[in-house]
């Protein structure tokens, strides 16, 4: 389910699936300033790795990247995807704006859109019901938006980022009931990312 674009001074920021025409954005979003709070650029091998990961994601069933559309440019990403997480499953979320466009409020549109797509995924009986977001400590935007969003602060943690390489990060746990119907607590505040 994609949910209806969101309105921004008369745009349209909506969500669509990952594909092919969506590898310029990720080489776009592989900058040192874009990729500072997680370990910096990757090279080139492991970015194609990344974009295969992110097409198959659907046929998973365990979640899905997102291109965020502005009108019909893509100006960030989004995603949710299963995982384990302190002994229980969970859905995980993260997100990227191109610089040109943070400060603009799309974040927060991106975000609203994926709590909708994720509370829709979580009704399935095996589904997870926490969707969580792992912002590094110093990343006071993004901790900024969780905050927006409606997430709860459950505290400071290590959290392995990549998955698999055994590099910590210090991060914030924010988490989402996603067993609460209501809508995420968004204020009107401008967003920042």
């Amino acid at each position: 389910m994609i949910p209806k674009p969101a309105r921004l001074r008369g745009m349209d920021v909506r969500l669509a699936p990952w594909s092919e025409s969506a590898l310029d954005l990720l080489r776009r979003i592989n900058t040192v300033q874009m990729r500072r709070h997680v370990g910096g650029p990757e090279p080139e091998e492991q970015l194609l790795a990344r974009h295969r990961r992110y097409l198959a994601m659907p046929a998973t069933g365990r979640g899905c990247m997102f291109a965020v559309l502005l009108g019909d440019e893509m100006v960030g990403s989004i995603a949710y995807h299963q995982r384990d997480w302190q002994g229980e499953q969970i859905y995980e979320t993260g997100w990227n704006v191109l610089p040109p466009y943070q400060g603009q409020g799309i974040a927060t549109a991106a975000g609203t859109a994926l709590i909708t797509i994720v509370r829709e995924a979580a009704r399935h009986p095996d589904a997870p019901h926490s969707l969580h977001a792992f912002p590094s400590v110093g990343n006071a935007l993004s901790n900024a938006l969780c905050h927006r969003l409606g997430f709860t602060l459950l505290g400071p943690c290590n959290f392995e980022y990549p998955p698999g390489s055994g590099s910590l990060m210090c991060s914030n746990d924010w988490r989402i009931d996603l067993a609460n119907s209501g809508r995420p607590a968004v204020t009107a505040r401008r967003d920042r990312l």
